[in-house]
């Protein structure tokens, strides 16, 4: 297959339409890309035929449904950023997701929502999005990922949890990172992130930027990873 690394997902969907989950490319580009040996050496063979899941895998390995997730957040639409996001112009704002909508911007997930206390729990996609101490913000997601492998708590300690035979899969936080092309994002030697912002440790409440500055520190750096990401991938 020939992986189009810049191409803007948004066009192979209608108008507001979510790439994620209508776009048959970026579906494609999926299977392609994350369907090889893990750190393990075995295959992780991914199927867009199983009913009612956007990718399966299933083997000795165990069972697993995946979804797509936009990784590259932009905050653009955000109502409580407009303040700052309205000092953009539109020109830029255009320039930055259709960074943002290419394929270093996505990344799969396990998508089955799994039952505790007779109640199904957030994904890890829904989690990230709805923690105040998260915002969506993947450099803060792999960072409680580094954490999670290390058992240091982290504000998605127990969503992770609940996904540890997935996490499994890929032995400790250097094959996570290695498998999913996120090297971009941490130092050589896989023990700090590389974060988009000036760093608080201790995972304060709503992460975002304060300013325009700060908005564009945070998005000139997310717009690198995922432009180098990409070109891992290509």
């Amino acid at each position: 297959m020939i992986i189009d690394n810049t191409f803007d997902f948004r066009r192979d969907v209608k108008p507001n339409a979510d790439p994620d989950k209508e776009s048959k490319k970026l579906l494609s580009y999926h299977k392609y890309l994350w369907s090889k040996k893990l750190p393990n050496g075995q295959m992780f063979e991914l199927s867009d035929t199983e009913p009612d899941n956007y990718l399966f895998h299933k083997s000795k390995l165990g069972k697993f449904s995946m979804s797509s997730d936009g990784i590259g957040v932009s905050f653009i639409n955000r109502k409580d950023m407009s303040e700052i996001i309205n000092q953009i112009s539109e020109k830029r704002k255009e320039e930055i997701l259709s960074i943002v909508y290419s394929l270093g911007g996505f990344i799969i997930f396990p998508s089955n929502k799994i039952m505790i206390n007779g109640k199904k729990r957030l994904t890890i996609n829904g989690e990230r999005g709805w923690n105040r101490r998260i915002v969506d913000r993947f450099d803060l997601t792999l960072e409680c990922i580094r954490r999670y492998y290390l058992n240091i708590d982290n504000p998605l300690q127990q969503t992770l949890q609940r996904y540890e035979k997935f996490f499994q899969l890929f032995q400790n936080f250097r094959g996570y990172v290695e498998f999913f092309l996120l090297q971009d994002l941490v130092n050589s030697k896989f023990t700090e992130i590389k974060f988009f912002l000036n760093f608080d440790a201790k995972l304060p409440l709503r992460p975002l930027p304060k300013s325009l500055e700060e908005y564009n520190q945070y998005i000139n750096n997310n717009l690198d990873f995922i432009i180098k990401r990409r070109n891992r991938m290509k």
